[in-house]
C-alpha cells in the first residue's frame, strides 16, 4: 500500500500544469519535511525503523526523473 506522501510525489510529478521547476520546489519541500521528521524520529527512544526513508526514496527518485540537481549539503544535512 502507498503512503500518502508516496501518492502525493506520484500526483505532483503527474501534474501537468506545474511546471519542472514547481514540481522540483514542491518535491523538495515534502523532502525537507520528511527529513525533519525522521531526524526528529531518529532522537526518539521509539524504534529504529522511522518509517520514513521509503518516503525520502520516492521523492528523490522523483526529483531524478525531473532532472534535479542534488542540493550541497553543509554540515547540519542528513
Amino acid at each position: 500500500m502507498a503512503t500518502f506522501r508516496e501518492m502525493r510525489v506520484l500526483e505532483i510529478v503527474e501534474d501537468g500544469s506545474l511546471t519542472r521547476d514547481q514540481k522540483i520546489a514542491e518535491l523538495r519541500d515534502i523532502e525537507s519535511e520528511a527529513r525533519g521528521l525522521q531526524r526528529a524520529a531518529s532522537e526518539s527512544p521509539m524504534g529504529d525503523d522511522d518509517g520514513w526513508q521509503g518516503d525520502l526514496r520516492e521523492v528523490r527518485l522523483a526529483l531524478d526523473r525531473l532532472g534535479a540537481k542534488e542540493p550541497k549539503k553543509g554540515a547540519a544535512s542528513l
